[in-house]
């Protein structure tokens, strides 16, 4: 999983606690972080349509819809792509003692492995929203930590 993924969430939880459009720059400031790298991640969290960008003076970006109907799956695949971590390429075929084709009429015990644990890690993804991330950013940061984000992100910059 590319770190991107790590930034578009953080991206996507503190969006919850705006309502006006947040300026990459600001996110990236926020962050500490590149602004033409979080700039990717937007984009890609935008074409997937899970935040939108505003033109203009007061442009940026925000969530497109409401944080308990987007998962952090839709947000992995939003930035790193809905492929499978793991792809078999039939090792068991090659080599000196290769195993004939015809032996290999069942899937590969590592791909069936590899592709279960995949399937248990999408679904364990899909099952957390970004709104249980925010409601666990309060809880684990204090009571206070959200309406501080808010109040930094919808200050202008200097």
């Amino acid at each position: 999983m590319s770190g991107g993924v790590e930034w578009a969430l953080h991206c996507c939880v503190v969006l919850t606690s705006v309502e006006e459009p947040v300026p990459a720059t600001r996110l990236a400031e926020l962050h500490d972080v590149s602004a033409s790298y979080l700039a990717k991640q937007l984009q890609a969290l935008s074409r997937a349509g899970l935040v939108r960008s505003a033109q203009g003076k007061s442009g940026g970006y925000v969530l497109t819809r409401e944080p308990a109907s987007i998962t952090v799956l839709d947000v992995v695949e939003a930035v790193d792509g809905p492929d499978p971590a793991f792809v078999c390429t039939e090792i068991r075929r090659r080599g000196p003692l290769g195993t004939p084709p015809e032996q290999c009429a069942t899937q590969c015990p590592i791909s069936r492995a590899m592709g279960a644990a995949d399937r248990a890690w999408r679904e364990a993804l899909r099952a957390v929203t970004i709104a249980d991330l925010m409601r666990d950013v309060a809880d684990a940061s204090g009571p206070t930590a959200m309406s501080r984000i808010s109040t930094w992100l919808s200050t202008p910059e200097a």
